[in-house]
């Protein structure tokens, strides 16, 4: 007992002590397990919940939705995006080492703000696999797609509780950028064919999120290598969730491109080999046919026949 209650006075301690107080009061601030439900619900909705919804029904015809969701998305991550420059990047904030600014003046609320509308963002994404599910798409629903989505909340939602601000917001800033090209991709691919056909650069979206994670990775950890009054639990939480990302992204460009691409060239290689030994086959079957008499009995067969009936 004296136990569990040193981990609950510990746990109150650092949500209420250690902790951001600007935030503290804030949507989905004061504890991290109404997210953690949220994160939950997410993953059994469409890993288990939505398929067996949809297993009897049509899929959903939802191009004007998709339409919208993408184009909402663009102008989020532009917005974003904008605010996260607005903070200081490439202007005042130093990418060597950027300490939070917990103070109450206007700019710094501004950014705890945009770290903030940040996280909510991550919940706004979760439509992306929602709707995989219910176009039936489940093949899209992958083990990259759920965890990316599924633990991004969460691991935001622990830097607006405690660092609004400074080092980490380079992850925020590098990212909206990403996704302004990424939803910008699906909403041009949701208008159809006509422009689907020019959308020949898909693969260079996830070769654009492996550089970021190698950038964030590299940002982040160069700061267990020189003083900064940044805190360093962050420097290896940002870090690792690099290290993550960048190997499940690597790994779904290697199955669904380098790998893709090799077996194409083999099944076209294996298809022109067929081409040109398929005639040499039909020719020496012709020419057995003659060899063994076959061809010559059925002339010789008719050739009496026709005799017999004179």
């Amino acid at each position: 007992m004296e136990i569990i209650n040193r981990i609950v006075d510990g746990y109150h301690d650092v949500m209420d002590n250690q902790s951001d107080p600007r935030t503290k009061d804030w949507f989905l601030m004061s504890s991290p397990f109404p997210t953690l439900a949220i994160c939950l619900t997410y993953v059994f909705t469409v890993k288990v919940l939505g398929p067996k919804l949809m297993e009897n029904r049509k899929p959903f015809e939802l191009k004007n939705v998709l339409i919208w969701y993408n184009l909402f998305q663009v102008i989020f991550s532009c917005w974003l995006f904008h605010e996260s420059i607005a903070s200081g990047w490439f202007t005042t904030y130093s990418f060597r080492c950027q300490p939070v600014d917990y103070s109450r003046n206007p700019h710094a609320m501004r950014i705890a703000n945009g770290c903030w509308w940040y996280y909510i963002s991550k919940f706004t994404e979760f439509f992306d696999t929602i709707f995989f599910v219910m176009r039936k798409k489940f093949d899209h629903v992958s083990k990259l797609h759920v965890i990316h989505h599924g633990i991004m909340p969460m691991s935001v939602w622990f830097g607006v509780k405690f660092t609004p601000g400074g080092h980490s917001t380079f992850f925020g800033m590098l990212n909206t950028f990403v996704h302004i090209v990424m939803y910008s991709y699906y909403l041009l691919a949701a208008l159809g064919p006509k422009v689907q056909k020019y959308l020949w650069w898909k693969k260079y979206l996830t070769a654009l999120q492996m550089v970021q994670f190698v950038l964030v990775f590299f940002h982040a950890f160069q700061l267990l290598f020189i003083d900064c009054d940044y805190p360093r639990a962050f420097v290896w939480w940002i870090g690792m969730h690099a290290v993550l990302f960048y190997y499940l992204f690597s790994d779904f460009y290697k199955q669904a491109y380098i790998k893709k691409a090799k077996s194409m060239k083999l099944k076209e290689k294996v298809e022109v080999e067929s081409s040109k030994v398929e005639p040499k086959e039909r020719k020496l079957s012709i020419l057995n046919g003659f060899s063994n008499g076959s061809a010559l009995g059925d002339v010789r067969q008719r050739m009496a026949g026709a005799v017999a009936s004179q």
